[in-house]
C-alpha cells in the first residue's frame, strides 16, 4: 500500500514535466487568459455557495 501513495504523489520532477508539457501546448501568451478565466470560474463558484448556505439559514 505505500509503494501505491508514492506514485500517487506528484514530485518536483513531475511538477517540473507538468508545467513544460502545458507551456509547449498553450505556449506563454495564453497561461495568463487561462489562469484569469479560471481564477473567475472559483470566485464565480465560491460566491454561489456562499449564497445557498445563507439561504438555507435563513430559512
Amino acid at each position: 500500500m505505500i509503494s501505491l501513495s508514492i506514485f500517487l504523489a506528484p514530485g518536483p520532477w513531475q511538477i517540473v514535466l507538468v508545467v513544460v508539457v502545458v507551456l509547449l501546448l498553450f505556449g506563454g501568451k495564453k497561461i495568463p487568459e487561462l489562469m484569469r478565466g479560471l481564477g473567475s470560474g472559483i470566485k464565480e463558484f465560491k460566491d454561489a455557495s456562499k449564497d445557498e448556505n445563507d439561504t438555507s439559514k435563513k430559512e
